[in-house]
């Protein structure tokens, strides 16, 4: 059975299915992969191969190879989710779910000797802001992961800028 549509009508209907194609097409041009589950391997493979860390911002206001300190290293190279970003950038007070922080950790000499991650679950340790922490040689060897004593009672000395030494958030 065919329906009759009055002219307005069938230009009202032709705008939204135009509408809506323009919206899926850009939405499944915007699709990010899905966030990993807190799991070292998953977040490793997550950060190494499906969204690349290292094509992503660095931390607001610095330079590949800037001066840290232990237990990182001597010299560092952070990069940050575009959430992240927005968040540092935007003074919000803490890193958003999903926000996932990558720290090169060199040596003097710069010899890249681990990377640690921060990556933010929410429910996964609400005591500690929902942290999941991360630590892998350059051979992609996990030391450590999960909820890390020793990243926990480092950074929690900054609990009031969402676990963060590099720069405040608010």
């Amino acid at each position: 059975m065919a329906i009759k549509l009055h002219s307005k009508n069938r230009s009202v209907l032709s705008g939204i299915i135009a509408i809506s194609i323009i919206i899926l097409f850009v939405s499944g041009c915007t699709s990010r992969p899905a966030l990993p589950e807190p799991a070292g391997g998953d977040l490793y493979n997550y950060i190494t191969s499906t969204a690349k860390y290292t094509e992503w911002k660095m931390w607001p206001g610095k330079q590949a190879l800037y001066p840290g300190t232990e237990p990182h290293g001597m010299l560092l190279t952070t990069y940050v989710t575009d959430g992240a970003f927005s968040a540092i950038t935007g003074k919000i007070g803490n890193i958003p779910e999903g926000g996932i922080i990558v720290k090169e950790n060199y040596m003097p000499d710069r010899t890249l000797a681990a990377i640690t991650v921060m990556y933010k679950v929410k429910g996964y340790d609400s005591a500690n802001n929902d942290w999941f922490w991360l630590k892998y040689a350059p051979d992609g060897t996990i030391d450590v992961q999960g909820k890390v004593q020793m990243c926990i009672d480092c950074h929690g000395q900054q609990k009031a800028n969402d676990y963060i030494w590099t720069s405040g958030l608010k």
